[in-house]
């Protein structure tokens, strides 16, 4: 208030004028290149499209915004993950279809990329607790999917009560994370299909 007069305070900055979504997309392609260690911060404003100023003030430092873009493409990927589980046709079926998925995903060019928590960020995990547990909370996630379509295949009489659905639902990621290292290593996407499946009646037995 001055001289009876009040005087209305002005926000802060400007308003985001940009897609969060497509910016951590973006910056997602640097970190699963380079890694987090070697990825740089002028790579990474860059690609989103921001000076470091509006990165910073966006998703916080280099570690937060990779942890962003961990929970981001978690996100993505879990998505994914249920549209096809929760799908028609039996279980070793879809099971199937999301091996065929991730292989396309990890086999992607230009390679070799591999999946951004599994042939990346473990490689933080050691030093950086936060990354650590974000990646672990992913992985966790996957299980959970796995786990309730296992279930449900049991409930619908696909599936006996043994080995349990959690038991099932560990040996499915397991090969997931073992399609994303070969991957990584550059192993070619009929290999690894084969190999997927291969483990699907070891799962579904």
């Amino acid at each position: 208030m001055r001289n009876g007069t009040k005087i209305s305070k002005r926000p802060r900055g400007r308003p985001r004028s940009f897609d969060t979504s497509e910016v951590l997309e973006r910056v997602r392609a640097v970190f699963t290149e380079k890694g987090f260690a070697a990825a740089s911060l002028d790579e990474l404003s860059e690609a989103a499209g921001l000076n470091r100023p509006s990165l910073y003030a966006a998703f916080g430092d280099k570690e937060q915004l990779y942890i962003h873009t961990l929970r981001f493409y978690g996100q993505k990927s879990l998505e994914g993950l249920d549209a096809i589980l929760a799908g028609k046709g039996p279980i070793e079926k879809r099971l199937g279809q999301v091996f065929n998925a991730a292989i396309a995903l990890y086999c992607a060019p230009p390679r070799p990329p591999g999946c951004l928590v599994v042939g990346n960020a473990t490689v933080e995990a050691a030093s950086r607790p936060k990354i650590a547990a974000a990646a672990s909370a992913f992985l966790g996630d996957v299980e959970k999917s796995f786990e309730r379509a296992f279930e449900r295949a049991v409930v619908e009489g696909e599936l006996d009560r043994t080995p349990s659905s959690a038991t099932r639902a560990r040996m499915a990621g397991a090969v997931l994370h073992t399609l994303s290292i070969r991957a990584r290593l550059g192993i070619e996407p009929t290999e690894l299909k084969a190999l997927a499946t291969s483990m699907i009646p070891a799962i579904c037995r």
